[in-house]
Formats: structure tokens, sequence, C-alpha cells
């Protein structure tokens, strides 16, 4: 038996496949319910952005900073046991998807100053 946890295990089969199959899927929806379900769709939708210097989730209605697997978004702050590695934002679900299937676009500029413009 593995010493990884849940996350950790599909994320290597993720990392491995680089797509996601219908088995990883399965594995991500069971094991996040609706939030893996939302990242799926953010990662198919092309909205995991990459900057200089922060990887961001377009939301619903606003942008979340996601940095490892810590996010800024109001479910991450408020509903989450941070003593559970596998209770995640869908947002961090995102980036973590995203990464290992080739689909965070990458901006060669800094978020910090393209947020002063939005």
């Amino acid at each position: 038996m593995s010493d990884s946890n849940p996350v950790e295990e599909w994320e290597a089969r993720l990392e491995e496949s680089g797509q996601l199959t219908p088995d990883i899927v399965e594995q991500i929806t069971r094991l996040h319910d609706d939030r893996g379900v939302r990242a799926i769709e953010a990662v198919g939708e092309r909205r995991v952005k990459s900057y200089q210097d922060f990887t961001i989730v377009v939301g619903y209605d606003d942008e979340y900073i996601v940095e490892g697997r810590g996010c800024t978004c109001k479910d991450s702050e408020y509903n989450l046991d941070n003593d559970d590695p596998t209770d995640l934002c869908w947002h961090a679900l995102a980036v973590a998807i995203a990464r290992r299937v080739g689909h965070v676009d990458y901006h060669d500029m800094w978020y910090s100053e393209v947020r002063e413009f939005l």
C-alpha cells in the first residue's frame, strides 16, 4: 500500500499519462465531488493562467491566486480543513490538473501589473 495521499495518487497517474483519462476523471470526481468537476471544467475552458509572479484561476465572479495548494478564494479560507490534504478548493485542483496535462495559459508578464488595469 502506498504512503501517498489520494491526491498524490491521481496527480502521479495524471503526470504519467499527460491526459485526463476516464478513470482519472472518475478518481478525481469521486474524491473531490463537485469541486473536482468544476476544476476539470476550468481546465477544459483554459481558465488556468500562469504569470511571472502568480498562477491564477479565472472563477465565475473573480480571479483567484493559487500558490501550492492554497488559494485566495472564500471556500479555501472558510470551508476547508487544513489538516486534510485531500480537502482542496476547485481552483487549486484546476492548477494541479492543468499543469499535468499542459493546459496552463502562460503569460510573460507580471500579474500584479495586469491586475492594476482590471
